[in-house]
């Protein structure tokens, strides 16, 4: 019984004596394991953070006279550790030539007590044990952090090109058995998610399109009920608009064709990307010259100038590295074509018919006149006269059975969709012998005939005043206006014999 007394009285003296002895705080210090799960290629935050009652005792800040080692024991704590990351101050840092420049400590926080590890872009290999171990003074403080690296691969690897089969896979560095994986879509625009689940990490997308694209969750659960899941932004490059553009543009008039990619190919790492237009008409096949343009993620066609027989399909064909993308787009054609060639005479009976190749079935035309002057803009308004006398009519036809004065000018007919107007297209009416005036000629011609009025009236008041003043100095006898008299010796006879009177007289 002595020795047994004397072996717990040991026992307890020695568990005494360490207890009193242990580096101060060593136990309190030492943090539990923590377990962080990242998908490749983004970047993890191993937390190992000092505690707030430790900093208060140690007057919120560290001494100079730290040092932080970071260790790395792979995929379980059996294996031997290797350095990833030493710090020690004032500035001293050791780095692991695998992970260098991956990982990296925030020096600003070291002094407040943050010593996490920063890796980033995580790789696969990164998966593992890691060990943190601080020192300063008689001080140790210790970490342990698992990384899990969940993986998600596309095949074929990126970027996925639109209507090609695309293979997404999802897995991850745990160790149990994998029961179910699921996927869960939530990119559509209704907000609307859709969810594929499988033994296996992998989903197809046969013909992915533009709807495909957004953010994708993979969700594996193992048979120790573990559940660990990852988000992935699939990218499509593809085209944006609609699948089956259609282009309207009136007979006569310039088009432009549309070829406009989801993303710009320098944001996914493209260095390289042609594109050409090709249209297949009138029994042949015609090529528009191959643009080259990284800077922009636009190639459109423009057509100077178009009638019914360049209405078609029209394909734009976009090659990135050795994989072409293509998308077709109709050019619709809009045509009037009258019952009667030329100029009309007035009180014929007219009929305007309204055209569009490569109906969609769902267009609606409508006829409006838009005034007595042709006009060169698309966006003509009908002076109100115009709109009380020619209200606009729906259909393809406009019947006007007796052509007149009023119907002289421009008619424009507008084709109509769901989504408003899609193009419009006009003719000029012209009358045989007809002169077609506006208001402003009106009051010019009325304005000239006034001041020729004026001046015939004017003329003619000076003659007639002339003719009076003439009147006025005619003598009573016009025959005597032209004689006058010449001096003979009858005439000084009686001359003389006057002034002997008046002599006389005196």
């Amino acid at each position: 019984m002595r020795p047994m007394s004397l072996v717990l009285f040991l026992s307890f003296a020695l568990l005494a004596f360490s207890a009193g002895h242990t580096l101060p705080g060593l136990a309190e210090w030492e943090s539990r394991d923590q377990k962080v799960w990242v998908r490749e290629g983004s970047s993890a935050v191993l937390p190992c953070h000092l505690s707030l009652r430790k900093m208060r005792k140690s007057l919120k800040q560290l001494p100079d006279v730290t040092s932080v080692q970071w260790k790395r024991h792979g995929g379980s704590v059996h294996q031997e550790p290797h350095g990833v990351l030493e710090v020690e101050f004032p500035g001293l840092q050791k780095t692991a030539q695998l992970m260098k420049p991956r990982v990296s400590l925030q020096a600003s926080a070291l002094r407040n007590g943050n010593f996490s590890l920063r890796i980033d872009p995580v790789w696969t290999e990164d998966a593992g044990l890691y060990e943190a171990r601080v020192k300063y003074n008689t001080e140790v403080h210790i970490c342990h952090v698992e990384l899990g690296v969940i993986t998600v691969t596309l095949n074929p690897p990126s970027p996925v090109m639109e209507n090609e089969l695309v293979l997404m896979n999802c897995n991850s560095s745990h160790q149990a058995s994998l029961v179910e994986t699921c996927w869960f879509h939530n990119g559509h625009l209704d907000s609307t998610s859709r969810t594929f689940c499988f033994l296996s990490g992998t989903v197809s997308i046969l013909r992915p399109s533009m709807s495909d694209a957004g953010s994708w969750r993979c969700q594996l659960r193992y048979s120790d009920n573990k559940i660990i899941s990852a988000t992935y932004n699939l990218q499509i490059l593809g085209f944006d608009g609609p699948t089956n553009p259609v282009v309207y543009a009136a007979a006569g008039s310039a088009a432009h064709l549309p070829c406009n990619l989801s993303h710009l190919p320098s944001s996914l790492q493209i260095n390289a990307v042609t594109a050409h237009w090709s249209h297949l008409g009138g029994g042949h096949l015609q090529d528009w010259g191959v643009s080259q343009n990284l800077s922009s993620r636009s190639f459109p066609l423009h057509l100077p100038l178009v009638g019914p027989g360049d209405a078609g399909h029209y394909r734009c064909a976009v090659s990135v590295g050795h994989k072409t993308i293509s998308r077709n787009v109709t050019l619709a054609v809009i045509t009037v074509t009258p019952s009667i060639q030329g100029p009309v005479s007035e009180g014929s009976h007219l009929l305007l018919i309204c055209s569009l190749t490569h109906s969609q079935g769902h267009e609606r035309f409508q006829w409006k006149h838009l005034g007595s002057v042709p006009s060169d803009s698309k966006l003509a308004v009908a002076t109100p006269c115009n709109l009380e006398d020619h209200k606009a009519q729906m259909g393809p036809t406009l019947e006007i059975p007796k052509v007149s004065q009023k119907d002289i000018g421009t008619w424009e007919c507008s084709v109509y969709g769901p989504e408003g107007q899609l193009g419009a297209v006009e003719y000029g009416l012209q009358m045989t012998g007809a002169q077609v005036s506006n208001p402003l000629a009106v009051f010019s011609g009325q304005v000239t005939f006034g001041l020729i009025l004026t001046l015939f009236l004017l003329l003619a008041a000076c003659v007639v005043a002339l003719a009076l003043l003439k009147r006025a100095k005619t003598p009573a006898f016009p025959a005597l206006e032209g004689m006058f008299a010449v001096a003979g010796p009858w005439m000084s006879m009686k001359e003389n014999q006057k002034e002997k009177i008046q002599q006389t007289e005196c």
